[in-house]
């Protein structure tokens, strides 16, 4: 007969991997209210609801992912760490910035698309922007000494 144990963590999160997945969460949330704001102007234009479906239904799940893994971070997952990293931290990162990216490389005008903005334009980009910062600012933060400390101890 075999038992399986499994290691409970009594030591809390140091303040870094605290607030690195704090700012996962914060970015799971400016990620929905981007995705409410682009579907929401999809419906509004008209778009078919069946159309719609399968990006919101991959959006959610990648924003549950995203919870699961920033609460097993807090926990002291190292897997978790590696694979925030990896998936949002790069992979994600890319599809944020990627058609902005390459607007500016095609002759986009940000000082034009500024003064074109409407109020849900500011709204987005002031959300895209919170979202990235938060995505940059957690990398940071796991990879911190004290961070990399915690990890290793598990």
């Amino acid at each position: 007969m075999s038992t399986t144990t499994t290691a409970v963590r009594i030591e809390p999160a140091p303040p870094v991997v605290h607030t690195a997945a704090m700012l996962w969460l914060s970015a799971v949330a400016f990620g929905a209210f981007e995705a409410v704001l682009m579907i929401g102007k999809l419906l509004y234009e008209g778009t078919p609801v069946l159309d719609v479906l399968p990006q919101g239904g991959f959006r959610l799940a990648v924003f549950a992912g995203a919870v699961f893994l920033a609460l097993k971070l807090k926990g002291g997952a190292n897997w978790a760490r590696w694979t925030l990293a990896g998936t949002l931290g790069v992979f994600g990162t890319i599809s944020l910035v990627k058609e902005p990216i390459e607007w500016l490389l095609a002759g986009g005008s940000i000082a034009e698309a500024m003064a074109g903005a409407d109020a849900m334009a500011w709204v987005f980009a002031a959300s895209r922007v919170l979202h990235v910062l938060a995505v940059l600012g957690a990398l940071v933060l796991m990879f911190q000494p004290r961070a990399n400390a915690y990890f290793r101890s598990a």
